[in-house]
């Protein structure tokens, strides 16, 4: 699931009590009425029906600018619950937006790599999208019809299954469900659950599936209700403190015991649902062989294996779906966000043995949006058209590789991870006592490798987990070694970087088990030009909070180490070379980074700003 679904109560955000009738910008907030009205990317000056006047210049422009904008915000904190979660942290008043880009209300541009919590794949009022819409708006069909049969849903269904795994859509079967992704979760939950004659479900820490109460049970801050918990695997905080393949071995082992085992206290389940990538919990793709392991085991035991693909589908982690990269089949996918093309839409799609329930099960009234289904088959359709899930796999590559030179120099980047356009950065405090000891795949390089953990080949081999040989407990002559664990998160740093990104026109998010990761999920649509203004902004961001929260570094970045080889898929802009390399020596110098100052014009984001 999303961010918008799961998120968490910003660090000492107000959880009750009056609202006031003004809420300060977070330390970091871009300017307001100081910051001058800069035209929009077609050159005409900037008009908000009904919240900004026209026509206005100069001095006066500006004050109407900022009056208008702030005007905007008061009301806001003044009128709305105290449950927002964006609001508080990123202070802007959208009212333009394309692609990457959006414009607020006080004039200033900024890069969103937020993307509606992962909703927009194609960015921000796509072409096809905003075709798809116009051609419903004016055939006159009706926009509301419960689950009746139109050919908006007609054409949808058609292309979602044109893009499902083989081995689910030859005998799937597709329910709507009400326009949320927790709505779809339920809907799974249900429907196993009828289909089985059990309860329980078995689910992992860490995970977010949603608001509503039956999708509340499984996250992984829930309290118990039917549901039992399991360890996921993650390599830079494995919660058996040995990370890799051995790792993943033992959650493998962990859940095969609470499955087996008539003492563990968990009853048969009527289904296990995992995240291929989860979100919310920190952006940690489960390792490949992992997912096959739990495709194996649940099979075999018959229980229904549910992959939430609300937040990491249509394109996101560099494959259509993200379970095609462990090649698993499941017998329940659970779908929204961009299958909606930035409109509400969410649907199970199942094997149709399950399909078990009778006319009247749980469903909602808003089931049948044709605009978002129209909206939804132009977003599929361009993405499998234009390869864009290849280009994900390509871009987020380079950018991921570009982030990890960068922590080389930053320790306060503790770990760098993620699947195609779905990164995530921890940010850790560096000034606890730790041994550099723990190579994590994400990290390993030739001179990071301790002698005793082999070469670099064989720390990133493929998994044990795909032999059956191989045992957990170490009986197969190998061993699990414990680690040194690696330094405590940072919050308060990480909120720092978000801040500092806002300044320099960047909007991220956070997430975490402790809002300790920096979540970067641009569209898929983001150009290399773009990507790389992205990764400047981010660098500088972190430069800046770091001076702030940790000692520096002693060895200042090596500035050939950020040089960005854009990659040379179809459909990119590359960024010539020499362009490339001048910019990044212009932003990161052979010199401290604590004594770059940016200019007036860098706070606002102006430079060569790809949103112009």
């Amino acid at each position: 699931m999303g961010a918008g679904a799961c998120a968490r109560p910003p660090t000492g955000g107000r959880t009750g009590g009056a609202v006031a009738a003004t809420e300060p910008a977070p330390e970091g907030a871009p300017a307001g009425p100081t910051d001058r009205a800069r035209p929009d990317v077609r050159g005409d000056a900037l008009r908000t029906t009904g919240v900004l006047a026209t026509g206005a210049s100069g001095a006066s422009g500006r004050r109407s600018v900022g009056s208008a904008h702030e005007g905007i915000l008061r009301r806001r904190s003044a009128r709305e619950s105290a449950a927002r979660t964006y609001a508080r942290a990123i202070p802007i008043v959208p009212v333009r937006a394309r692609g990457l880009t959006i414009e607020g209300a006080d004039g200033r541009r900024y890069l969103d790599c937020l993307s509606g919590a992962g909703t927009l794949a194609l960015g921000h009022n796509h072409p096809v999208v905003l075709e798809a819409i116009r051609k419903v708006l004016d055939s006159g069909a009706p926009l509301h019809v419960l689950d009746l049969a139109t050919p908006a849903k007609d054409a949808f269904v058609t292309e979602l299954f044109r893009t499902l795994p083989p081995g689910l859509a030859g005998n799937a079967r597709v329910q709507f469900c009400g326009p949320a992704g927790t709505d779809a979760v339920e809907a799974a939950l249900n429907l196993v659950r009828a289909a089985t004659g059990r309860t329980a479900v078995l689910a992992f820490g860490g995970a977010c599936h949603g608001m509503t109460a039956g999708s509340l049970e499984v996250p992984g801050g829930a309290a118990d209700v039917r549901v039992a918990r399991l360890p996921y695997p993650q390599d830079y905080r494995c919660p058996f403190g040995v990370g890799g393949d051995r790792g993943a071995e033992l959650a493998a082992r962990w859940t095969e015991s609470v499955l087996d085992d008539p003492g563990s206290g968990v009853r048969q389940p009527a289904g296990l649902i995992l995240e291929p990538v989860q979100g919310e919990g920190g952006v940690i793709p489960a390792p490949d062989a992992w997912s096959r392991r739990m495709r194996q085991i649940t099979a075999e035991r018959s229980v229904p294996l549910i992959a939430d693909e609300v937040q990491t589908g249509v394109g996101r982690t560099g494959a259509f779906w993200a379970v095609e990269h462990s090649g698993i089949v499941p017998d329940v996918m659970v779908l929204s966000k961009a299958i909606g093309g930035s409109l509400p839409l969410a649907v199970i799609v199942y094997r149709d043995a399950l399909d078990v329930r009778q006319p009247g099960a749980p469903a909602a009234t808003f089931r049948g949006n044709q605009l978002a289904m129209a909206a939804g088959t132009a977003t599929l359709a361009h993405v499998r058209e234009n390869g864009l899930a290849e280009r994900a796999a390509t871009l987020g590559s380079h950018m991921l590789s570009r982030l990890r030179d960068l922590a080389h120099h930053f320790p306060g980047m503790g770990d760098v991870r993620g699947r195609g356009l779905m990164i995530g950065i921890e940010m850790v405090d560096p000034e606890t006592d730790h041994r550099p000891d723990a190579v994590t795949p994400s990290r390993v390089t030739p001179e990071a490798v301790p002698p005793e953990r082999g070469t670099p080949e064989e720390v990133t081999a493929p998994s044990s987990l795909d032999d059956p040989r191989v045992r957990a407990d170490g009986a197969d002559g190998r061993t699990a070694v414990p680690r040194q664990p690696p330094p405590p998160p940072a919050p308060e740093l990480a909120a720092a970087v978000r801040r500092e990104c806002l300044r320099r026109g960047l909007i991220v998010e956070l997430g975490g088990r402790h809002s300790g990761v920096v979540r970067l999920l641009p569209p898929l649509t983001i150009t290399d030009e773009q990507a790389s203004a992205v990764l400047d902004r981010l660098a500088d961001a972190i430069a800046a909070a770091s001076r702030d929260h940790i000692r520096p570094n002693p060895t200042p970045p090596d500035p050939t180490r950020f040089q960005y080889s854009p990659p040379t898929a179809i459909g990119t802009q590359p960024v010539g070379q020499r362009e490339d390399r001048d910019r990044h020596r212009q932003r990161h110098p052979v010199r401290s980074r604590s004594s770059h100052a940016l200019g007036p014009d860098e706070l606002r984001g102006d430079r060569a700003d790809p949103a112009r």
